[in-house]
């Protein structure tokens, strides 16, 4: 099994991405977290991109492509992947198209998680976390029980992320639409494309995603 996962920050990929991973044994990609890796590794690939970085450039197609490809021969056959982050053009979906085909490998669903952007903008502006242990809140839909206080570890830090503002998320819901909107096409004209309501509760939205890939 095979699937791209789309959606805006926030809207919860994160979230079923481990799910899936957790319960279906499936692998994520995430470029970001790829080329990181590969950087710290010293990896052919990553020396490039860490090169093009420290240059200020962006990593080419080129280079993301490699790294896909370097993921995808650690892996064994049947382990299912969730691509995050990737493909975001035209030209990185026929790149991927490629990579599978080498592996026999087929792309079976894109699954993107649908939002309401001023709802969406309230579920993240409100976030915050225990500074000490990370457990996450919101202003609205989740406070602590005893005000000021984590439930988990008891610690009275809270901290929220600087980039958690209306502003910020407005500008991220832009560029996701514009990054999304040239390979959609491409994958609807093959019947591959299911939407998920992102804001639903968590349950609904797993369970959806659960009769879009069917038994395990």
């Amino acid at each position: 099994m095979n699937i791209i996962l789309l959606g805006p920050p926030g809207a919860g990929k994160g979230t079923q991405a481990g799910r899936l991973v957790a319960e279906r044994g499936m692998v994520q990609l995430s470029t970001g977290d790829m080329l990181r890796a590969a950087v710290k590794a010293g990896t052919p690939i990553g020396l490039q991109a860490k090169a093009v970085m420290e240059s200020g450039g962006l990593v080419s197609d080129e280079i993301v492509s490699g790294l896909i490809g370097e993921q995808l021969d650690a892996l064994s056959p049947d382990t299912g992947v969730i691509f995050d982050g990737y493909p975001r053009t035209a030209a990185q979906a026929e790149s991927l198209d490629g990579l599978l085909a080498a592996r026999g490998r087929t792309l079976n669903h894109v699954i993107e998680l649908e939002v309401d952007e001023d709802a969406l903008v309230e579920r993240i502006t409100g976030r915050f976390t225990c500074a000490q242990c990370g457990e996450g809140y919101h202003d609205k839909f989740k406070l602590p029980k005893v005000p000021g206080t984590c439930d988990v570890c008891g610690s009275h830090e809270f901290k929220r992320r600087p980039d958690d503002n209306e502003e910020t998320v407005r500008t991220r819901m832009a560029e996701y639409r514009a990054k999304t909107a040239p390979i959609l096409p491409i994958y609807e004209a093959r019947g591959l494309v299911s939407r998920v309501d992102g804001m639903a509760p968590i349950a609904d939205v797993e369970a959806a995603i659960e009769r879009i890939l069917g038994p395990r």
